[in-house]
């Protein structure tokens, strides 16, 4: 999923974590200890985040954000615990057919929506048939790949109701696969997976997900206050929740905050449980109570449109790669940030005890995405020749948080100080939904963009590069990429599996189709007080509680 480089999810599509590189924070103030002065016996949570949410709609959802608010107001037959490791939700019982093509899972029968009706089977069915339906125009439409006919609705070829999901009474739900899913209840755990109350979808109709009040809720918390466009916004415990004993908290405070040290300070006076970190205060902090690193599998990365002549180049864009030191712009953002060289995230498959990573590496990808200034310049200077330009002139698209802004300003640097008088780079930086608006028009010349994995195979960074994925905003298109991704889908064999896909990443490196730049990682400060939060890349507050 999509996340900006300072908000946090699985994820994260979104996708989240940077740390803001440019704020600076004195000494004075990093040696107080801040701790929320809300009263932990009233159970009340303040949290910040560094972006808005854009949607509470299922279907429709692509963010970090609006992701991490589902996974805590919505629930779906599964959810992942501290170890990445899917968890029965609303499922009970699950049974796989010898073949391991059909599965049937028993659901709960004390699910409820907040508007008193009871969740039951016909809502995933509801759910999935409107999300792979073209005429609901979902980016996440092509995650249904591999459940029967879903490939064919989403080209318009069948009709939803086609689609190989359905409800054997109220509480028994029956899914039938083309091919076997190794990794199916992982995505099962994921937002765009969950049910969707029918009677709420077409009461609110296109308003549907666009505020508290236009949105249902079955999770452990209810949301309240968010009218579509505000910076705060609170989530309150779940009273008709079927696991309701087990969440201790009460209510948590959301606000938005893109500024690192206007998170720190609220912090310190006490007026927020957890704050990001700038680089420098992440450096200066490390030894305080209440540090913590968070590590996810995100990778943030550049994109260029590929439907303007100049970015055409495979040249170009290696000449690009070339001129960018990710080491050292990793050491600039701080906070666990570490280098990428790959679109996958490091350190998350293993295949037969060897990083899936390292698999799909060879000698000219690690040329191609290692820092190499003189023969960027050479590739860059036949570029131009090729393309016939004197001089390469672009804008690039960011968030407007710190760090997004922070990664913006390093390419420019880079780039100009690399290529000189030959490029001119100009950053626009935006809010999250306008930034997402551009990118999903085709309306941007190049970007940064963040993804986080929805479940732990590299299939959920490769599939987005896949010619017609809605996340491939840049429409990089490689004939042998598709027909790796889509055979991979079909095989039986996991070491055939991970093979092909491990041939995709290589030619997506080569093709530089996008440009990877950092993994994601980021320091905050966590008030010591709160006891049983579970982050996978995510925070689930179910089981949290102020000690």
């Amino acid at each position: 999923m999509y996340y900006l480089t300072s908000i946090s999810k699985k994820n994260y599509r979104a996708k989240s974590l940077l740390a803001g590189a440019a704020v600076l924070f004195s000494g004075a103030l990093l040696t107080a200890c801040g701790q929320s002065k809300g009263a932990s016996e009233k159970q009340i949570l303040n949290w910040m985040t560094s972006a808005e949410i854009i949607t509470m709609d299922p279907s429709k959802a692509t963010d970090a954000t609006s992701f991490t608010q589902m996974e805590n107001t919505m629930e779906g037959l599964y959810q992942l615990d501290k170890d990445n490791q899917a968890k029965e939700a609303l499922a009970t019982k699950a049974a796989q057919s010898k073949d391991g093509l059909t599965w049937t899972f028993d659901l709960r029968k004390d699910g409820k929506w907040s508007n008193g009706q009871a969740v039951t089977a016909k809502d995933f069915v509801y759910s999935w048939q409107r999300t792979v339906n073209p005429k609901t125009a979902s980016q996440y439409s092509y995650i249904f790949s591999g459940i029967k006919n879903a490939d064919a609705i989403v080209a318009g070829k069948k009709a939803p109701s086609s689609l190989g999901v359905k409800a054997l009474g109220k509480h028994k739900l029956q899914v039938k696969l083309d091919h076997k899913l190794p990794y199916f209840k992982l995505l099962l755990a994921f937002p765009v997976f969950f049910p969707e109350n029918q009677t709420a979808v077409e009461k609110y109709g296109s308003k549907f997900g666009t505020s508290s009040k236009t949105t249902v809720f079955n999770g452990p918390f209810v949301q309240k206050g968010w009218a579509g466009a505000n910076l705060s916004w609170k989530m309150v415990k779940n009273k008709n929740y079927w696991n309701k004993s087990a969440v201790k908290l009460a209510q948590i405070n959301f606000m938005v905050e893109k500024s690192p040290s206007t998170a720190y300070n609220l912090y310190q006076d006490g007026k927020l449980d957890t704050a990001i970190l700038s680089a420098q205060a992440a450096k200066n902090l490390q030894k305080q109570a209440g540090y913590v690193i968070r590590k996810n599998n995100g990778t943030t990365y550049m994109q260029f449109n590929t439907k303007l002549a100049k970015f055409k180049s495979t040249k170009l864009r290696q000449a690009v790669s070339m001129a960018l030191d990710r080491k050292a712009l990793a050491k600039t953002l701080g906070g666990g940030f570490t280098g990428a060289t790959t679109f996958t995230a490091a350190d998350m498959t293993k295949v037969d005890g060897q990083d899936f990573t390292q698999l799909a590496q060879d000698k000219t990808t690690k040329q191609i995405t290692s820092y190499h200034k003189t023969l960027a310049q050479k590739t860059f200077k036949e570029a131009l020749k090729d393309l016939q330009l004197k001089k390469l002139s672009f804008t690039l698209l960011t968030a407007d948080d710190d760090s997004s802004k922070a990664i913006g300003e390093y390419i420019q640097s880079a780039l100009e100080t690399a290529f000189g008088k030959q490029v001119s780079v100009k950053v626009q930086s935006l809010p999250t939904k306008s930034q997402f608006a551009k990118m999903d028009s085709g309306n941007f010349e190049a970007c940064v963009s963040g993804w986080n994995a929805d479940f732990a195979d590299p299939i959920s960074f490769l599939d987005c590069m896949t010619s017609t994925n809605g996340y491939n905003s840049g429409k990089w298109s490689n004939k042998q990429y598709d027909q790796l991704i889509a055979k991979s889908k079909t095989v039986t064999s996991s070491s055939q599996r991970m093979q092909l896909l491990a041939k995709a990443e290589n030619i997506l490196m080569t093709d530089q189709g996008v440009t990877p730049l950092v993994q994601s990682g980021s320091a905050w400060m966590l008030n010591t007080k709160v006891k049983g939060l579970i982050y996978n890349g995510s925070y689930y507050f179910e089981y949290a509680y102020l000690q």
